[in-house]
């Protein structure tokens, strides 16, 4: 299905006199994402926080809808949350790691999730195993499949990571962990908004995302989402009496769906805003974003290629809207500086020691560029021909 570029692009008033590369980062939003949360604020200045609140019950319970539509699964497996890191965490450590446990992770981890595992592994004796990858630098599949026997208690992996393209074989991994009766951990930050993501088809078990990058949603938005045969399986690491109900002195009920790791305390605006979000990238149609995603990738690598002196990273059998580069005659850092001066938004990579491993070194900072459905093959260009005479 074709897109209608020009009414996106009419929709988006960023995209009038600059050239956005930093989806990864946090997409620009559509106009009725902005609309619908400036609306909300505006009758929480009008008729107060708890009343706006009750007044927009309809239509923040329609929220849960329409994330679950966008990804394949149910409302009631939905939590929202404030963040993908938040999301992140209180599914992870909501297994209750006992000593010996063993948690088998990628090596494309987000730095703040290695953290985590880190933490657990010393307080509570838990075995974190990194699975190895293959020579594209994706998931080594076999690798995985050889670690998977009943001493391993979760699989924590990552979709698409921040620093590449790179774009995992979660459903192979899923097929592989369900075969085995172990739970699948998905972190989709970057994928959820860019590709179409199915939960059913990935055959994952808990998945997390942010509303702030490629799904066009408000920052401060994030979503968990756990399979319905899980939700008793694991416990929230913190309770109160929106996620739970207080039954007596000593004894309370968890929220019998996935709203039980939510807390009472959020901001309403960005949630609908969020939900209006997931709305707008169905009505556009996420395998024609997909499409056209890919595409632009594809193009931004070849043209920056083209490039003396530049270097495309690509790592992955399939690799998505996230393009990575350096230049032999300027830094990354610097780099980025004289592109956002000529109205071209990219973003730096930051390496993280704790990544290296054996005698790997510290990988260099690297230029990120990444695309989304409302640009344009000009401004890919344009960026290129940019790069190009700076770096002559």
């Amino acid at each position: 299905m074709a897109l209608d570029l020009t009414a996106i692009r009419a929709d988006t008033m960023g995209c009038d006199g600059l050239a956005h590369f930093n989806n990864a980062g946090a997409s620009l939003p559509p106009n009725a994402v902005v609309d619908t949360v400036i609306t909300h604020l505006r009758r929480e200045q009008t008729i107060g926080g708890y009343e706006a609140m009750a007044e927009a019950a309809d239509r923040t319970a329609a929220v849960y809808n329409s994330v679950a539509k966008l990804i394949g699964g149910q409302p009631s497996e939905i939590a929202y949350l404030e963040s993908a890191t938040k999301a992140w965490d209180l599914a992870f450590y909501g297994f209750r790691l006992q000593p010996g446990d063993r948690v088998l992770v990628d090596r494309a981890r987000y730095p703040s999730y290695a953290v985590s595992m880190i933490q657990v592994a010393h307080r509570r004796g838990a075995v974190i195993e990194v699975v190895q990858s293959d020579h594209t630098g994706q998931l080594d599949l076999d690798d995985l499949v050889r670690r998977l026997d009943t001493g391993v208690k979760l699989v924590a992996l990552t979709h698409i990571p921040t620093d590449s393209g790179l774009i995992n074989p979660i459903a192979a991994a899923g097929a592989a962990c369900r075969a085995a009766g172990v739970p699948l951990l998905v972190d989709a930050c970057q994928s959820v908004g860019q590709l179409a993501v199915d939960v059913e088809a990935l055959q994952c078990d808990m998945l997390t995302s942010a509303g702030r990058k490629f799904l066009r949603g408000p920052r401060g938005t994030g979503f968990l989402w756990v399979r319905e045969s899980w939700l008793d399986r694991i416990e929230p690491l913190v309770l109160d009496t929106w996620g739970s109900t207080w039954t007596g002195p000593d004894s309370y009920q968890l929220a019998p769906t996935a709203r039980r790791f939510e807390s009472f305390e959020r901001s309403v605006a960005v949630m609908l805003g969020l939900g209006a979000a997931a709305d707008y990238a169905l009505d556009v149609g996420m395998p024609a974003i997909e499409q056209r995603v890919l595409a632009l990738g594809a193009r931004l690598r070849a043209e920056l290629a083209a490039v003396p002196g530049v270097r495309v990273h690509h790592v992955g059998a399939a690799e998505c809207g996230i393009v990575c580069f350096t230049v032999d005659t300027i830094t990354s850092l610097d780099l980025r500086m004289a592109l956002a001066a000529r109205g071209i938004n990219t973003s730096v990579t930051m390496p993280q020691a704790g990544a290296v491993e054996g005698g790997d070194a510290i990988s260099p900072q690297r230029v990120r560029a990444s695309v989304h459905y409302y640009n344009t093959e000009a401004e890919i260009e344009a960026l290129a021909t940019t790069v190009a005479e700076l770096t002559a």
